[in-house]
């Protein structure tokens, strides 16, 4: 198990669903563990009662189907499918509402979605997703997608504070053609966690969102270091620009 999750961590999210069902057919005895475990790139779905789109992962799903968080429904229709309290439900929904706006801000654009459930420790749990796919948008770009999933779990609240673990990753995938560098695909994933103590009064909605933006801040900071600095440095290694290669160095 040890060596499969090493194997996925160093997969690109392209290949990562072929790689997740070798495994599968490999390892049958640790499907649950490696479905659990192992972050694919995320899929789109149509809510067909609202006409809103709908991130699928396996926090909103029940069987073959899939819960939305706009209708609260499953497709295809599930009569038994687990559904979060009306408390949780009433969260839920005031959370997709604002994570909307969150992701205007600062993606221009792209899909959103949010589930919260309940805790078996009087907690609860929280997934927000965000997809936000791009051809041809930014400069010599052909191809791009950014897949962002965070889980936060709370814990009861015990004298006006609470408890939160946030896991995050952040799966990115970019493509690039034009006949100065050709063809050239950068892909990888990047996971963290944070735990923070916060008081509940101004709501856990608050906390999240404050915890995500923090997380999101750090994640496109170490992006930008370890996969676009590298490469960079690399490349210009690699193919130095025409003003590098006619400077001398200076005589001894």
């Amino acid at each position: 198990m040890e060596a499969a999750m090493d194997l996925m961590r160093r997969m690109p999210p392209r290949s990562a669903e072929t790689a997740l069902n070798a495994l599968l057919s490999l390892l049958p005895d640790h499907s649950l563990d490696l479905l659990s475990q192992v972050d694919l790139p995320l899929q789109v779905c149509m809510d067909k009662e609202s006409l809103k789109e709908y991130i699928l992962c396996e926090y909103n799903r029940d069987a073959d189907s899939y819960r939305s968080p706009w209708s609260n429904k499953y497709d295809p229709p599930l009569e038994d499918g687990t559904v979060p309290s009306q408390e949780m439900r009433n969260l839920e929904v005031e959370a997709n509402e604002v994570f909307s706006v969150y992701r205007d801000q600062y993606y221009e654009g792209g899909i959103s979605s949010v589930y919260i459930w309940e805790d078996e420790d009087n907690g609860f749990i929280a997934c927000f997703l965000i997809k936000k796919d791009g051809q041809g948008k930014r400069g010599y770009m052909q191809i791009g997608s950014w897949d962002a999933i965070h889980i936060i779990q709370v814990g009861p609240e015990e004298e006006g504070v609470a408890h939160y673990c946030l896991n995050s990753t952040v799966m990115l995938s970019l493509t690039t053609d034009n006949k100065q560098s050709g063809t050239f695909n950068l892909s990888g994933s990047i996971r963290r966690q944070m735990s923070m103590t916060l008081a509940v009064a101004d709501g856990h909605l608050v906390n999240m969102g404050k915890m995500i933006e923090e997380m999101e801040g750090k994640l496109r900071n170490s992006l930008d270091q370890v996969y676009f600095g590298k490469t960079r440095e690399m490349v210009c290694t690699l193919r130095p620009p025409p003003e590098v290669l006619n400077m001398r160095l200076p005589d001894s």
